[in-house]
């Protein structure tokens, strides 16, 4: 079993890239991609790790079988924007050292610090002691989102949930909102490629798109070297699972899968099984690696 859709703390989840290591281990995945949006912060640390943990076993053999080390994929989940839509690309096996894409990744993270700076200035309007240096001490070493802005109202006692902040805050639409400089899908496929990754359009059931807007999306993509749909997700049903099936099978695109697992910033949903069903064959990461394009 394997899981191509997780997030840790580098950006919007709640573990860190070390604990997710140790509870692939303990959920039995033999295999994750760490696909944090816009930052690859964490990967050096749990593909590292969990080397460090194959090294231990390997100079401590016992009589007792050995827990599994997952393979930890090289990934990342782009946010770009198509017709007014937040469209989410995923990276697989990508060579997040490559100059070109670091680049990118740092003129993305500049946009993003504005975006957020603008929005500390728009809450304080709205009587929210809050300022972008506080957000950074509360949330080290993250990207900030807007699940980030969230916790630190609930933590500082301004709502009374986190759907409370999106709904009064930070959602779109909402008086303290700032859209972010995006990227359009299309450029996001170009990228993944070429950091030498495999490009997924990830979770399309949530963009809520007519089918036939939905087919040109794809059938755009797979012109200029879409590779995988993210077919197998937590909360798909099985309609909505066969429908993407469907796409894939009509545009040649690989199927992928995940749970889009973020801790308890989604708590319903587990790393490895989602809301409790899914499953995602090992099967699937053979054939979305690079070498089998």
């Amino acid at each position: 079993m394997i899981d191509l859709h997780v997030h840790s703390t580098c950006s919007d989840g709640t573990f860190t890239p070390e604990e997710l290591v140790d509870y692939a281990i303990q959920k039995g995945l033999t295999a994750f991609a760490l696909t944090d949006h816009d930052t690859v912060n964490g990967l050096d640390r749990a593909i590292r790790y969990a080397e460090e943990l194959r090294q231990a076993q390997a100079a401590s053999p016992s009589d007792a079988p050995a827990s599994q080390v997952p393979e930890v994929i090289p990934g990342i989940e782009l946010s770009t924007e198509y017709q007014g839509k937040d469209i989410h690309m995923v990276g697989l096996f990508i060579d997040y050292r490559q100059p070109e894409f670091a680049r990118y990744l740092e003129d993305f993270i500049r946009s993003r610090e504005n975006r957020n700076k603008k929005m500390c200035v728009l809450l304080r309007e709205h009587d929210i002691d809050i300022t972008y240096e506080a957000l950074l001490a509360e949330f080290p070493g993250a990207v900030i989102t807007r699940a980030h802005f969230a916790r630190y109202l609930l933590s500082h006692g301004y709502i009374q949930s986190m759907k409370e902040a999106f709904d009064r805050y930070v959602g779109d639409h909402c008086p303290c909102f700032v859209p972010r400089e995006k990227v359009t899908p299309a450029q996001a496929v170009e990228l993944i490629l070429g950091a030498g990754g495999v490009p997924v359009l990830a979770h399309p059931i949530l963009y809520h798109m007519s089918d036939d807007r939905l087919d040109r999306l794809v059938a755009e993509l797979k012109k200029i070297g879409l590779v995988g749909i993210e077919a197998i997700y937590s909360t798909y049903n099985t309609a909505e699972e066969r429908q993407i099936r469907g796409l894939a099978s009509k545009y040649d695109l690989k199927i992928s899968g995940g749970s889009d697992f973020h801790g308890a910033n989604k708590p319903k949903i587990d790393l490895g099984t989602g809301w409790g069903k899914l499953y995602v064959p090992d099967e699937v990461l053979e054939n979305l690696r690079p070498e089998k394009k």
